[in-house]
């Protein structure tokens, strides 16, 4: 076929595979990735003309999984894909954060990446797929990129790295990192491990580079036979005058003003003045030019800073390098959740609640795999507010979503398994006010917050934000990052762990790379940071109540035998929607026979145990049951005395002194303590009353009755067992 171009290479004992030419022809590139019997288009696509007026790169990245792919049929009523799923918006992240510090910052022609899992075979996840895919259709294109990079999975099972684990695989594996990077660094890495140790995960990440590079250079050779040119970026002109009547209106004032310990709204608002002073001195001789001016005045404002903190050792507040803001910690502030926190570190606050559920509250994930479900959930929030700012109230969006995953991915490990903690378990971080690494201070409020709610956390967890300032080999690495020292820093570097190792991960770089020696020393530098941290949380509460909150579900564990499991839920359900009814209890029954009851009183526990019990129950020759009177006859009552299980209480039976009529005594409903006194050659059931009940005569000759006591079994019709 004309054009069609392919490349292929093992990696990790499988073939993956490039090629482009075939399909999608009419995008600015298209490559389609095979790794084993999965699939991902990755196409990219630039507009023709520049949007003006914009100082963003306006790229977007879609990720999408075809459940046809799979063989599947979308879940819910409607048969098609519908809004990105949490899976494949946290996968578009994947992708978008190693490829947008590629692409040249002032390219401001809209650009858009979509990956499309086609097949998938199971167990090679396509996400990493989809990263290779964009960074070789980008290089195919005739859009400007830095690249290629590569992405790949790493897992470890029994100390040794896997590449790209079996999903099957990481069900044992103690790490699993996705790690982005070009030929010479590395640029992204999100994760979570067993509290591995620093140097565990460099040599994860070393592990990782080797098989980066090999994919990075089969990525050269396919764009190599494809030799298509490059578009121009648009040209940066300089108006030096401009420039230099800017500084010289507005450099002394930032300059003092970024050597003030100010909040950060003043800072914002000092920043607005001097902006609006310029604009103002300025805006007449060089009219519609206040993008430009701003954009000179943010880029004094960035290398003023950056020069104070690797020349003279200060930062924005004042702090030095490996100093932490004030922290306060508080636990049971709202009384009727089940567990609360506000964690407040500077100016980032999180409050955050903890609601433990049953069985049933578990979230359902329908996707590629098999239909799963989800006991542990963390859902992070950042309203505008928290900035200060107006905003739209919506569901959340890709920034929440993936700043709640790492969160959630930092405590999940720590809490126990559900045979020692039957409890689905929601966390709610609620970010009241930011300015730095909110996703890092919800890791420390959900760890308070589960302890408060009585949770058996093996460990507090704590994390921190690492930033980067590096001009060519003058490298400052920086503790518990502010807004801007993010914002206008290299990296933005996050480590959640235990005292005992890291539990999760997560690296950005705006810069071409970094070293592994600046990894270490920033990893070493976050865990005496983490350690801080851990020390005030501690100070606050160092282990789990041992009580839940008054307002949480009780949990009582049983077991019934297999074979009485559909006696327990009865035809259509109908028996454990009675005994829901009746109790206000929840019962969730396992396979096994495990039963699991979940109820806010123990009194509703206590009932809904007891009417299991007695559903499962042997009738027991000798044994006392409370019955209820079910049919009268001439010549006794039925009574249910277990759930399901009639006896007869004959005539003669149900007094010491003479019965004539069974109306004399019972009406149907009324509720009798019997004893079953003989279970028949026919597994019939024959009860006694009357030996429960005291003789006021024991030495007068009891009266016989004249009807036998032996009924034929058309007389009794009483069930037989």
């Amino acid at each position: 076929m004309e054009g069609f171009i392919n490349k292929e290479i093992e990696i990790g004992g499988r073939k993956l595979s490039l090629e482009t030419g075939k399909l999608a022809k009419q995008a600015s590139g298209a490559v389609m990735v095979r790794y084993a019997d999965t699939l991902v288009l990755a196409t990219v696509v630039a507009a023709e003309e520049p949007k003006e007026g914009i100082d963003f790169l306006p790229l977007s990245v879609e990720y999408r999984e075809k459940t046809s792919a799979a063989g599947k049929f979308p879940g819910g009523f409607i048969k098609r894909e519908g809004r990105p799923n949490e899976k494949e918006i946290l996968s578009a992240r994947l992708i978008d954060r190693p490829i947008r510090p590629l692409i040249p910052k002032k390219w401001n022609y809209e650009t858009q990446i979509v990956t499309t899992v086609f097949s998938f075979d199971g167990e090679n996840d396509p996400d990493v797929l989809g990263a290779i895919g964009a960074s070789a259709a980008l290089a195919v294109s005739d859009i400007p990129f830095d690249g290629p990079i590569a992405e790949v999975r790493v897992g470890r099972i029994d100390g040794q790295y896997i590449l790209n684990p079996l999903v099957s695989q990481l069900l044992t594996s103690d790490m699993d990192l996705t790690v982005a990077g070009t030929d010479d660094s590395i640029v992204m890495v999100e994760g979570e491990s067993h509290e591995a140790s620093e140097s565990e995960l460099l040599g994860a990440l070393e592990f990782a580079h080797k098989y980066i590079r090999e994919i990075v250079a089969l990525q050269k050779e396919f764009a190599a036979l494809v030799s298509k040119s490059k578009r121009e970026v648009p040209k940066d002109e300089v108006d030096e005058a401009m420039v230099a009547e800017i500084k010289s209106l507005a450099f002394d004032r930032i300059h003092e003003l970024n050597r003030m310990v100010v909040k950060k709204a003043e800072r914002s608002e000092k920043t607005k003045k001097i902006k609006e002073d310029v604009l103002s001195a300025l805006g007449e001789k060089y009219p519609e030019q206040e993008g430009k001016i701003a954009e000179i005045l943010h880029d004094i404002d960035r290398d003023d800073m950056r020069q104070m903190i690797l020349e003279e050792g200060r930062r924005l507040d004042g702090r030095g390098y490996k100093d932490v803001r004030p922290i306060t910690c508080e636990i049971g502030l709202l009384p009727r959740t089940h567990g609360s926190s506000l964690f407040t570190r500077g100016e980032t606050q999180s409050l955050t609640s903890v609601t433990l559920g049953t069985k049933l509250d578990e979230q359902m994930i329908d996707g590629l795999l098999p239909e799963s479900t989800k006991r542990f959930m963390l859902h992070y929030n950042f309203p505008g507010y928290s900035v200060g700012e107006v905003s739209r109230m919506g569901s959340p969006g890709r920034r929440e979503i993936g700043h709640g995953n790492l969160a959630e991915r930092a405590l999940k490990n720590l809490v126990p398994g559900e045979k020692e903690f039957p409890y689905t378990v929601r966390i709610v971080s609620d970010i009241l006010e930011s300015n730095g690494s909110s996703s890092m201070a919800t890791v420390c409020a959900g760890s308070l917050a589960l302890m408060d709610a009585g949770v058996p956390l093996a460990k507090p967890v704590a994390g921190i934000a690492m930033g980067l300032i590096k001009e060519e080999n003058d490298v400052a690495v920086i503790t518990d990052i502010l807004g801007n020292e993010d914002h206008l820093g290299d990296m933005d570097f996050k480590v959640a762990g235990t005292k005992d190792g890291i539990t999760a991960f997560q690296m950005d770089i705006k810069i071409r790379g970094i070293s592994f020696e600046i990894m270490e020393r920033a990893l070493a530098q976050a865990k005496e940071g983490r350690s801080h941290i851990l020390g005030i949380m501690e100070g606050t509460i160092a282990e789990a109540r041992k009580e839940l909150s008054q307002y949480a579900p009780r949990m009582t564990s049983m077991k019934i035998p297999v074979d009485m499991i559909g006696a327990v839920i009865g035809p259509g359900g109908k028996v454990i929607k009675n005994i829901v009814q009746q109790t206000g209890a929840e019962v969730n029954i396992e396979d096994d026979g495990s039963v699991v009851i979940a109820a806010v009183s123990a009194e509703s526990s206590d009932k809904a145990r007891e009417m299991i019990e007695r559903l499962v129950e042997l009738p027991e020759v000798g044994k006392i049951y409370k019955g209820t009177v079910k049919r009268l006859m001439d010549f006794g009552a039925f009574v249910e005395f277990l759930p399901g299980k009639e006896g007869l209480l004959h005539i003669s039976q149900i007094d010491h002194k003479r019965v004539n009529k069974v109306e004399d005594v019972f009406k149907l409903g009324d509720e009798v303590e019997v004893k079953l006194m003989e279970i028949d050659d026919m597994g019939r059931y024959n009860l006694s009353r009357k030996v429960l009940m005291e003789n006021p005569n024991p030495d007068a000759p009891q009266e016989e009755h004249h009807s036998d006591h032996r009924h034929s079994d058309r007389q009794r019709r009483g069930p037989r067992h």
